[in-house]
């Protein structure tokens, strides 16, 4: 497919419910409101395709950027490009894909992340931030949960929402997977009292760190 089949595919496939729900996370009218896993689906169909994945990311439409991180292959991306896509990044739900699939395999990923997360840029810090969450939950070996919990208390009360939601992420799961600091991790997370009031569906786990590292923690055992 070529980039108007692409887009016309995407608009077709748009939804207003979908739509509205982008609208809520501050989204406007540059999107056409697809489904993820629409978007998964011609991913599998077009495999990967650079010049395809950098047109798309190119027109800002948030549903193109969203596919273009699925076909784009990160691996082959220079460490300075790839920095530059995070700072181009707007919206929430393509700063999230980007941490997920984008950076997912890329060999300089530690690099990025150590530099994101000491940035003034928003979006970056926020995908430093969920990177190392995922990192906290692997329990890599570059990893300290206690130094972490350092930072955090010193920052995340300040920092800007789009990123204290992903530090939050790192905070649940120092709790929750790192037994021996889940005292602490509670604790910050009764002292900055961050989504205390979250609402949640009915069957959902409140985003509220203490809630959240008791009720994981309950399951695993």
């Amino acid at each position: 497919m070529n980039l108007k089949e692409t887009m016309s595919l995407l608009e077709s496939l748009g939804k207003e419910s979908k739509r509205k729900h982008y609208r809520k996370h501050g989204v406007g009218d540059n999107q056409f409101g697809v489904n993820a896993g629409d978007l998964k689906k011609i991913a599998k169909s077009i495999k990967t395709n650079h010049s395809l994945g950098t047109q798309l990311w190119d027109t800002d439409i948030l549903d193109a950027r969203m596919l273009a991180i699925l076909i784009i292959p990160f691996k082959e991306k220079s460490l300075e490009s790839v920095d530059k896509m995070a700072k181009e990044i707007q919206y929430d739900h393509v700063s999230d894909w980007f941490a997920m699939y984008a950076l997912k395999e890329y060999p300089e990923k530690e690099t990025l992340r150590l530099k994101w997360i000491a940035s003034n840029d928003i979006m970056p810090q926020r995908i430093a931030w969920q990177m190392t969450s995922g990192a906290v939950s692997k329990k890599v070996d570059y990893i300290q949960p206690g130094d972490l919990l350092d930072t955090l208390e010193k920052e995340m009360l300040s920092a800007d929402p789009k990123v204290q939601w992903t530090m939050n992420f790192t905070l649940a799961n120092i709790g929750i997977h790192h037994a021996e600091h889940r005292a602490r991790a509670i604790s910050l997370g009764e002292k900055f009292g961050l989504y205390r009031d979250y609402p949640v569906p009915k069957g959902c786990t409140s985003p509220f760190a203490p809630i959240w590292i008791d009720a994981i923690v309950s399951r695993q055992s």
